[in-house]
């Protein structure tokens, strides 16, 4: 017989304290991402509070173009990653594309949740343009400004959108980015100026859109200098998600949307 066979197990209460590991406790979130991006999953991380975790299945993105975004969501990857996040134990499903859920409209975007719904009955299933249409209604906003990395095409179907959402978009401003790999290395810095250089007073609320531009980081200084609400569409994302599951499980210091989300004693 082993040493460790011999060991006997501890009585109850003498275990020694153990470090949080990660678990997804409180609710786990699927997510369906873009097998080149990478800034999703880190900033939900970084907003996730002890209990919340994240598990991604990936599909391929051609180029962020419309044909590229329309090749990927025509592709039978989607059904497939759909189906391998919905695999794991998870309590909902999010599809984290904002311009390939935007892409065509509102109609669009809601028949890709009835489609993922069909594939994977049992978690919740949202997007990232769905969750962001919520984190509006959320902070009350009515006309707003809208920052993009996009290209221009991209960039005027996120405005018609919103607008035909009842979200007039009264400035906007795009950086047109077509690689992947590019939009995750925009610095903070820069889009801290970006989003400064779409404020209008008439916005009440502005929006900056991309699942792989970051944003999190910002978001609270934004709001402190502006003064209104800023939504981006990762952090909107993952305050849906904590909606839809009853989840109080956000780290403060991510922006306003998550009044009444955030986790007791989660202070960094």
């Amino acid at each position: 017989m082993s040493v460790l066979a011999t060991k006997a197990p501890a009585s109850a209460g003498a275990y020694p304290r153990f470090r949080y590991d990660g678990s997804g406790d409180l609710a786990r979130i699927g997510l369906i991402y873009i097998a080149s991006s990478v800034v999703m999953e880190e900033e939900m991380w970084a907003m996730s509070a002890e209990g919340v975790s994240t598990h991604t299945a990936r599909i391929r993105l051609p180029k962020v173009t419309v044909e590229g975004i329309e090749e990927m969501m025509n592709a039978p990857e989607l059904e497939q990653a759909a189906r391998m996040a919905a695999a794991a134990p998870i309590d909902v499903l999010l599809f984290g594309g904002t311009s390939a859920s935007f892409l065509h409209g509102t109609a669009y975007d809601r028949a890709l949740i009835s489609k993922i719904e069909q594939w994977v009955p049992g978690p919740k299933v949202t997007t990232a343009s769905t969750a962001t249409l919520a984190a509006l209604k959320k902070v009350k906003a009515g006309k707003i400004a809208l920052a993009t990395p996009y290209l221009s095409e991209i960039h005027q179907r996120a405005i018609r959108f919103l607008e035909e959402n009842g979200h007039e978009v009264v400035k906007s401003a795009h950086l047109d980015i077509s690689d992947d790999h590019a939009l995750a290395e925009v610095p903070l810095e820069k889009v801290y100026d970006h989003v400064l250089s779409v404020d209008h007073p008439d916005a009440t609320a502005i929006f900056v859109s991309c699942t792989n531009f970051r944003t999190v980081g910002a978001i609270e200084a934004l709001e402190d200098r502006l003064g209104k609400p800023v939504i981006s569409a990762i952090q909107a994302s993952f305050w849906h998600c904590l909606e839809l599951t009853g989840t109080v499980g956000a780290r403060p210091g991510y922006g306003r949307l998550f009044d009444g989300r955030i986790a007791e004693g989660s202070e960094r």
